[in-house]
């Protein structure tokens, strides 16, 4: 952030206040676990997290119809050849462009790094090492925010919502610097809808929720807030260009910070070595590493294969490594459910009408499915929620919600 440029507030905030929202923030995302979460097996966000390559985009509005899992190999050719930005320059101007970035959307395919990102800005924040020229940073997810879909309230009520313990606070937000990050807007199953949404500028109007987001992003309510917003890239044309400064893009890792991920998520450094020489040694392996969560991937898989000596069967390929990661997850399955362990044939059977889910999903370009998608393969939806645990745990899930 600017510390002159883009600052609007015309008082500071009691320090108290700044505060309670800081030690709110840094509680619930101080902790984060990788996968399902398994008690006891949380980490530090500081100890593991990895800094992502992001870039400026110099276009907007174009929508994809390609599936983003074909997105692969551009993205990782403009990861190798595009200079990155910092997180905490996003908001600032290129040289010799004086107008102001008031709403920036980042987007990125899943899997990729947005949330947790999002989440370190937050607790730099919340922990006085970054961003101290703004008074507020208020963090929304889409995921959330679905469950008042059906609901009328006004602006101040929803954030009270999301962030209980300021709702005392008699804050005059139009003095102070604010900042809104929303997360996932592919997540969002709201309408915008900006030609004839009703015009709210009365933070304390009920409306719905759909309604208020309207407002904010055109500038009604809280015209001189910072607004970021993240979305996979197919879901992003739901935002008018004219009301977006500047979009970003999350690249990935490039080949350092690959390293370096291993490096800090892997205590044992030897562990860490063979895992990363593994890599290495094959191409395919080390490019599909630029996307945090096949790192993850990789890591489970690869960890408990070297550190019980298995080392005749290592996957080599994106097939193979994939193929590993399936089994594991649902022999994790009978182990959380108590379940027997299954036999080969039946895993073999699961692993094959989830791949016929995944490709037929792939052909269509659908980014989510459904009920009758899952039928359609064969899997009864009773077996799908038991299941589901395999296709969700790529996602980075949040250790603390207050829902």
């Amino acid at each position: 952030m600017e510390d002159k440029v883009h600052q609007s507030s015309t008082r500071e905030p009691d320090p108290a206040w700044k505060q309670i929202l800081k030690s709110t923030l840094q509680k619930r995302f101080q902790m984060i676990n990788e996968g399902i979460p398994v008690y006891g097996n949380s980490r530090l966000l500081n100890e593991i997290y990895t800094e992502l390559c992001i870039t400026s985009e110099s276009g907007f509005g174009h929508v994809s119809d390609e599936h983003e899992v074909r997105h692969f190999e551009h993205s990782y050719r403009r990861l190798m050849t595009e200079e990155s930005i910092n997180w905490n320059d996003i908001f600032k101007p290129l040289p010799g462009d004086e107008n102001p970035i008031r709403t920036v959307l980042t987007e990125g395919i899943a899997g990729i790094g947005k949330t947790v990102s999002v989440q370190k800005f937050v607790l730099d924040w919340a922990e006085g090492k970054a961003n101290q020229d703004l008074d507020f940073i208020f963090l929304f997810n889409f995921r959330e925010l679905n469950f008042k879909k059906k609901e009328n309230l006004s602006f101040l009520e929803l954030l009270h919502w999301f962030f209980p313990e300021i709702k005392n606070l008699k804050l005059d937000y139009h003095l102070y610097r604010i900042m809104f990050i929303f997360d996932g807007l592919d997540e969002s199953r709201f309408s915008l809808d900006f030609l004839s949404s009703k015009r709210l500028t009365d933070l304390t109007e009920s409306a719905s929720v759909d309604v208020l987001l309207t407002n904010l992003i055109n500038r009604n309510i809280f015209p001189s807030a910072f607004l970021w917003i993240t979305s996979r890239p197919a879901a992003s044309g739901q935002i008018p260009p004219v009301y977006i400064d500047r979009v970003t893009a999350v690249r990935g890792f490039n080949d350092p910070q690959k390293d370096e991920y291993f490096r800090k998520r892997i205590r044992d450094q030897s562990l860490a070595y063979k895992i990363i020489t593994h890599l290495k040694s094959s191409r395919s392996l080390y490019i599909m590493c630029h996307m945090p969560v096949f790192c993850w991937i990789a890591a489970i898989v690869l960890e408990g294969m070297f550190s019980e000596a298995e080392t005749g069967d290592v996957p080599k390929t994106l097939t193979q490594m994939f193929t590993h990661f399936l089994i594991l997850q649902i022999k994790f399955r009978s182990k959380k459910y108590k379940k027997p362990e299954m036999d080969p044939g039946e895993i073999k059977d699961i692993v094959l009408k989830l791949g016929k889910l995944a490709f037929q999903q792939l052909e269509k370009g659908n980014l989510i499915f459904y009920e009758k998608d899952i039928i359609e393969c064969g899997i009864e939806v009773q077996e799908a929620t038991v299941y589901s645990g395999v296709c969700t745990q790529i996602f980075i899930e949040e250790v603390i919600s207050h829902l």
